[in-house]
């Protein structure tokens, strides 16, 4: 789940981006790698604290719950659940659908793109609905698979003599230059890259040999994404050279698919594209239709008690799963008026709530901090060296937000915030309702 989720389209097609803002400066680009996989790395090694002292189902929520207090726990809920899950799943299915209309050779047209991948969606959904097993064996799957051009081409790296392609004389020409602090820009990108890995938490609680198995999850998983990232980053620059990349944007991935297969090539990495999306769909619905449920057990949406006897006794679609279903069709109609009226200029739905959420997990980071003061955990490794670098990370990775963009984050904390304070108003009325009874 963390390796299938963060390893998307995003490193595919962000390294022009990274590139783009360490001014094609390499060194800079494996920083920025470095510093994002820092992030999760001692985020999630921070959190396997918090996992073993929890039984709780609902990932992050019951984190809340048990280290703070249920109507915080319910305001992070809210955001996850109805616009965090959603609209991740919203972007990556409308990308399933553009490259899949890419690899047809079908209309380049938003309809087509939407439509695509409004299929993907539902379709993610229903397959994790009808059979979890069968949706836990495609994210196994998608995951092994989606790895293989990009070690691979870290591996053909090593050997590859050829001199590097020259820029075609119909594209702009992009020389290296110097930057200066305007590489910070990048975390925003690479942020997009790593993101997801907290939504693996959200099945914890069914996870054979529980925290103990998780803490491993939550050890190894980044570390293997921080090799693979490397991998592609640095195979890549040195096949084709910053200089092509810069010029090229995201073209650039397409060449090197020609480069290695020939005229089928373009073809070929397409499809391995496609693989990895699907992967990040499955894995994020795989998620989502757990979180309404988990939400209802802690009496945090309207009706819990109906869905969660309804959970129990239908066996097919339970009303979690129609809650879940029915918020990522309501984020789709908004993408796709946002896209269709450039409503987000080149921005979408999906940026909106992705930095927004280091805020949340930073304050588990203090939390395990505190635990360990009060010297309930012992290990300082993990107690306090892992959260206070975590934290760094974490504020690295909003200074970097707000760099690039600061009237659009301000905007999309806005947007979080009205989710949370929902959250938080719902279970204060529902906890009061049940006083009045």
């Amino acid at each position: 789940m963390i390796i299938g989720i963060c390893v998307g389209s995003g490193i595919f097609f962000k390294v022009g981006n990274i590139l783009a803002f360490t001014g094609g400066n390499i060194f800079l680009g494996v920083l920025v790698f470095i510093i994002g996989a820092l992030c999760i790395i001692f985020g999630s090694l921070s959190l396997t604290n918090l996992a073993e002292r929890t039984t709780k189902n609902g990932g992050m929520v019951a984190y809340f719950e048990e280290f703070f207090s249920e109507p915080v726990a319910s305001a992070f809920g809210w955001y996850q659940t109805f616009l965090y899950f959603p609209t991740i799943c919203v972007v990556v299915s409308w990308a399933a659908g553009t490259y899949t209309t890419l690899l047809l050779n079908l209309p380049q047209t938003l309809p087509y793109q939407m439509g695509i991948g409004f299929c993907y969606m539902v379709f993610f959904y229903l397959l994790n609905i009808v059979s979890s097993q069968f949706a836990g064996w495609f994210q196994i799957i998608s995951t092994i698979t989606k790895l293989i051009p990009l070690i691979g081409i870290g591996l053909i790296a090593i050997f590859w003599t050829k001199d590097v392609p020259t820029v075609p004389t119909t594209a702009t020409l992009i020389e290296p230059t110097d930057v200066g602090l305007g590489w910070l820009a990048a975390l925003a990108p690479m942020a997009f890259s790593y993101d997801g890995w907290p939504i693996a938490l959200s099945i914890s609680h069914e996870v054979k040999g529980g925290s103990h198995t998780m803490k491993k999850a939550l050890c190894f998983g980044p570390v293997i994404v921080l090799v693979v990232y490397l991998s592609y980053f640095l195979g890549l620059t040195h096949i084709l050279g910053p200089e092509y990349i810069l010029s090229m944007g995201e073209g650039a991935v397409m060449e090197i698919g020609e480069m290695l297969f020939g005229h089928i090539g373009q073809k070929v990495i397409l499809l391995f594209i496609l693989v990895a999306l699907f992967g990040v769909i499955n894995g994020v619905t795989l998620g989502h239709i757990r979180m309404p449920y988990a939400l209802a057990t802690k009496n945090m949406l309207p009706n819990s008690q109906k869905i969660i006897n309804d959970y129990h006794h239908k066996k097919f679609v339970s009303t979690s799963a129609i809650i879940a279903l029915l918020t990522g069709c309501g984020w789709f109609i908004i993408h796709y008026i946002t896209q269709a009226f450039q409503l987000m200029g080149l921005g979408d739905i999906g940026e909106i709530a992705i930095v927004f959420g280091y805020m949340w997990y930073m304050a588990l980071y203090f939390k395990v901090i505190q635990l360990y003061l009060d010297k309930d955990i012992q290990e300082t490794f993990t107690g306090l060296i892992s959260p206070i670098l975590a934290i760094v990370g974490g504020l690295i990775i909003l200074f970097g937000g707000f760099y690039e963009n600061p009237i659009f984050e301000f905007v999309s904390f806005g947007i979080c915030f009205l989710f949370c304070l929902m959250g938080y108003i719902t279970f204060k009325k529902n906890r009061q309702n049940l006083l009045n009874k």
